[in-house]
C-alpha cells in the first residue's frame, strides 16, 4: 500500500468540528509500554559496536520509524557508523523483547472497550512495521479492539509526515477534522496535526514542549484513564477547537 489517492489534509490551523467519529492510536509508547526496553535495546546495540549514543540525541529518534532513523544516526556519527549491523542486532534484540511478552499501557484496554461502547472505531498508527504492530498488540490483547491498522510500510513517509494519520482516517471511512489521535511522542503529535486531526498526548519518553503546545490543539493527559476523560469532552462537544 502506498499514500496515493489520500485525502489531502487541512490546514494546520484549520478550525476542527466538535463531533469525533473515530479514534487513532500510536503504539509504542502509547497504548504499549514499549518505549523504554526498545531505548535500552538500541543503546545496547549501538555501544556493541563501540558507539555510544548519548540521550539527548536518542530523545530525537523517539516515534521515528528505523527507515528514518539511519539518515538520523548518519548525519549525527557520520558515515563510518555501521548502521545496517546495527539496525540487525536491535531488531533481534526486539523480536526477543515481544516474544517475552509486551505489556499494556495501565487504562488502554479501558479506553478501547469505552470507544468500542459509544461506537467509535479505533485505528492505529505506529512507526512500526505491520508484522511487528500485529504480532506486538496480539501479544498484548488488544489487536482484535481495532478495526483498521497502519502501519510504517503502508506509506511512503512516516512520522511526522500525517500520511499514516491520513491511512487509519481513510482505512475507518473517517474525515481527519473527524478523528482524535492519541500519542506520545512530539513526531507523532506533529503528524497527527498535520493530517488535520485534534490530538490528545499522553506523554512517555519525552514531555510535551512548549512549541507543540502554542500551535494548538494538543490537550496533555497524564495516563490514558484522563485521555479516555478527555475523549468523552471531545466526543460531547465541550471541547473547542483548541
Amino acid at each position: 500500500m502506498t499514500t496515493t489517492g489520500l485525502a489531502t489534509a487541512p490546514a494546520p490551523d484549520a478550525p476542527l468540528r466538535a463531533a469525533v467519529e473515530a479514534v487513532v492510536l500510536d503504539m509504542d509508547g502509547t497504548l504499549l509500554d514499549t518505549e523504554g526496553p526498545y531505548r535500552e535495546a538500541f543503546l545496547t546495540s549501538a555501544a556493541a559496536l563501540g558507539q555510544a549514543v548519548d540521550e539527548a540525541f536518542y530523545a530525537t529518534l523517539v516515534g521515528v520509524s528505523s527507515r528514518e532513523r539511519g539518515a538520523l544516526v548518519l548525519a549525527r556519527y557520520g558515515p563510518g557508523f555501521p548502521w545496517m549491523e546495527c539496525l540487525r542486532d536491535y531488531r533481534a534484540r526486539k523480536a526477543r523483547l515481544l516474544t517475552d511478552g509486551v505489556r499494556a499501557k495501565p487504562g488502554a484496554a479501558e479506553l478501547l472497550a469505552e470507544c468500542a461502547a459509544r461506537g467509535l472505531p479505533c485505528a492505529v498508527a505506529t512507526s512500526a512495521t505491520r508484522r511487528t504492530a500485529s504480532a506486538a498488540l496480539g501479544r498484548a490483547g488488544l489487536l482484535d479492539a481495532f478495526a483498521a491498522l497502519a502501519a510504517r510500510d503502508d506509506v511512503a513517509h512516516g512520522k511526522p509526515h500525517p500520511a499514516l494519520f491520513l491511512r487509519a482516517a481513510e482505512a475507518v471511512g473517517a474525515a481527519p477534522s473527524r478523528c482524535v489521535a492519541v500519542e506520545d511522542s512530539p513526531p507523532g503529535v506533529l503528524a497527527a496535526r498535520a493530517a488535520g486531526m485534534r490530538v490528545v498526548m499522553v506523554p512517555d519518553a519525552l514531555p510535551p514542549t512548549q512549541e507543540l503546545l502554542r500551535r494548538g490543539r494538543v490537550s496533555v493527559a497524564a495516563d490514558l484513564r484522563e485521555a479516555g476523560a478527555l475523549l468523552r469532552r471531545l466526543r460531547d462537544g465541550e471541547e473547542g477547537s483548541g
